[in-house]
């Protein structure tokens, strides 16, 4: 039976400086991960063998990736404004940050977002009680329509037109963020084939 009490099942992964900040040592990790109530899953991030809630995406990859924020049709799937199933999930980092190491599961579709872009826009989100960054709607659908290209033109268009339907939509703030952004032209003409 596990008696650190920094082994929680509400708790599903830890980092090797969470878990030394708690007071274990390096011997009582390796003897944890050999009685195997911590997986190591790389040599910054360990699994709790005792986790008993749900399996969250978003919060695994920022487990990996601590300053990776959920982006593009990931978030556009959260938020609703489409079915597309991405097959991975989709996460910004800065041009200059570099993710060590990716996990196996899940896969990680990664974008280097410019400063500007990657600073804009970031909410903190909870899901089974782990925390990750994803980009409010008004910048997802910005950024899934300045890369309407590779994202593709009739995704582009059904996320818009589920977005202008969305109940608490915030038309100042989408207009704010595509004259940060540079698609204030491309926003507009979207707009005037859509309403």
């Amino acid at each position: 039976m596990n008696e650190q009490p920094i082994l929680r099942p509400d708790r599903h992964y830890y980092t090797m400086p969470e878990l030394l900040s708690s007071g274990l040592t390096y011997y009582k990790i390796g003897k944890l991960v050999a009685a195997g109530e911590l997986i190591k899953l790389n040599n910054k991030v360990y699994e709790n063998a005792f986790f008993a809630g749900e399996d969250s995406d978003f919060a695994l990859t920022s487990v990996f990736a601590p300053k990776s924020v959920v982006c593009m049709m990931s978030a556009a799937r959260y938020y609703g404004l489409t079915n597309y199933l991405p097959d991975g999930v989709d996460v910004a980092i800065a041009r200059d940050m570099k993710i060590s190491s990716l996990p196996e599961w899940p896969p990680m579709n990664v974008w280097y977002f410019a400063k500007k872009r990657y600073d804009l826009g970031q909410v903190e989100r909870t899901e089974n009680g782990m925390h990750f960054q994803i980009y409010d709607i008004e910048k997802t659908v910005i950024d899934i329509l300045y890369y309407r290209n590779r994202v593709g033109i009739e995704e582009v268009k059904e996320i818009l037109k589920n977005y202008l339907a969305w109940d608490d939509r915030d038309l100042i703030k989408l207009h704010r963020y595509a004259d940060a952004l540079g698609c204030k032209k491309i926003l507009g003409t979207y707009m005037e084939v859509l309403l």
